[in-house]
């Protein structure tokens, strides 16, 4: 399921939704355990993991880019600065009490030709951990092909005036 995109006062926000059959220990790895977190976003890194900390983004030319984290919860919230905008995740038990729910928030200062770029690539990283976590794997750029075009359709739909 796409991301549901909204604008907000200063700005939009795109809310993922996910709901998995694996404990939200296990899926907290994955956010915060650099071993993990390579599997699924090899340029991103978990530094200094606590609120003040800060997580750390790879740049192809080399560059590190410290982006600050603005909340920490252990196994529950995870909030940090990406360039203008903020990502956040969000875990708890599922609704059903089997496995986990997580939310991930991005609050974007303003839709630009690469947010929908951004928004497949945060949504195949998604896809990616799931897979992962159930032991699969999947085609990152054949899945981000797929999602690309539906993004650029999704942020068309909030740009046309009513």
């Amino acid at each position: 399921m796409l991301a549901v995109i909204e604008p907000i006062h200063g700005g939009y926000v795109a809310r993922f939704e996910r709901i998995w059959k694996h404990p939200v220990a296990e899926v907290w790895a994955f956010l915060t355990n650099n071993e993990k977190l390579v599997k699924w976003f090899p340029e991103l890194k978990a530094r200094d993991l606590r609120e003040g900390g800060f997580m750390q983004f790879d740049m192809p030319n080399g560059m590190q880019i410290d982006m600050k984290i603005t909340d920490f919860q252990a196994e529950a919230v995870l909030a940090y600065e990406w360039a203008e905008d903020h990502v956040r995740f969000e875990l708890q038990a599922a609704p059903d009490g089997e496995g986990c729910q997580l939310v991930l928030i991005e609050t974007l200062s303003k839709l630009t030709d690469h947010t929908p770029r951004d928004l497949a690539g945060w949504h195949v990283c998604l896809d990616v951990i799931e897979a992962l976590l159930d032991g699969r794997t999947i085609e990152r750029k054949e899945e981000w092909n797929k999602r690309y075009p539906e993004y650029v359709e999704a942020l068309a739909k909030i740009n046309r005036p009513t």
